[in-house]
C-alpha cells in the first residue's frame, strides 16, 4: 500500500563493502537485512539520521547513496514500519526481489562519524 507521494530521491545507508559490490557489478541485492526480507530497505532524507543512530552507531564503515526514484519504477513502496512512520522499500520489478542497480545512485558520499554523529556534505545539504 503506498503511503506517501513517492519523492524524488530516496537514501541507502551501504557499507563499503556493499558499495564496493555496487559498482563492481552495476548491482546489489544488498546485505543480510534485504535479503532475509526480499526488498532493499531505503529512507527518504529526513529520518536518516534516525537510521543512522539506530541501525549503524559507531560504524566507520559507511556511505550514503542518493537514489533516483524514477529509476526505480513501481518497484519502489512505501510502507508502514509503525503507526507514524512509513519507508521506502525497493522490491525490484513484479515484486520480484531485483536489485537495486548502480545507474539508479545519483549521488555516493562516504558518511564522517564524528563525536558519535554521522555527517556528510550531501546529508546536511539535503535538509537545507
Amino acid at each position: 500500500m503506498a503511503l506517501e507521494k513517492k519523492k524524488e530521491f530516496v537514501y541507502r545507508v551501504s557499507t563499503v563493502a556493499e558499495w564496493d559490490e555496487l559498482q563492481a557489478n552495476d548491482n546489489t541485492l544488498g546485505g543480510d537485512l534485504d535479503r532475509r526480507t526480499g526488498c532493499i530497505h531505503l529512507s527518504i532524507i529526513n529520518p536518516v539520521k534516525k537510521v543512522l543512530k539506530n541501525c549503524f552507531q559507531g560504524r566507520e564503515d559507511l556511505f550514503l547513496l542518493q537514489v533516483d526514484t524514477a529509476k526505480l519504477g513501481d518497484g519502489l513502496i512505501y510502507e508502514a514500519v509503525d503507526e507514524s512512520n512509513s519507508f521506502p522499500h525497493f522490491y525490484g520489478p513484479a515484486r520480484s526481489f531485483g536489485p537495486l542497480s548502480l545507474d539508479a545512485v545519483r549521488k555516493a558520499k562516504k558518511l564522517q562519524l564524528v563525536n558519535g554523529e554521522f555527517s556528510c556534505n550531501m546529508l546536511t545539504e539535503s535538509l537545507n
